[in-house]
């Protein structure tokens, strides 16, 4: 029973210090009075609009490679949104932490 406390203890532990690599920002300083993310919508929007489009396209009458071109074009805006995107993000090690000790406190 011991040894298995023990493995389920380090599990855990090698779950939650698992070194991960981060990528240092540079500090941007404001050089305008122009507000960033008006721009971001703006392109997002277009983005937005583009897929609208395609989604709409009568496809039935396209060559595979018409159409594989519109795939990828669907690819690449659907990562650029995503790349776009502000949201927060947790590991599944802090999930599983966070669960555990919501469990243990009541």
């Amino acid at each position: 029973m011991k040894k298995l406390t023990l493995l389920f203890m380090v599990i855990g532990m090698l779950m939650v210090f698992n070194p991960i690599q981060s990528m240092a920002k540079e500090i941007e300083t404001p050089n305008s009075l122009v507000d960033p993310k008006a721009a971001e919508t703006v392109k997002a929007n277009l983005l937005i609009l583009r897929l609208n489009e395609i989604k709409t396209m009568d496809k039935s009458n396209m060559k595979s490679s018409e159409k594989k071109v519109l795939r990828k074009e669907v690819r690449s805006i659907n990562h650029e949104l995503h790349s776009m995107g502000q949201g927060v993000y947790i590991s599944v090690g802090a999930v599983i932490i966070i669960a555990l000790l919501l469990i243990l406190l009541f």
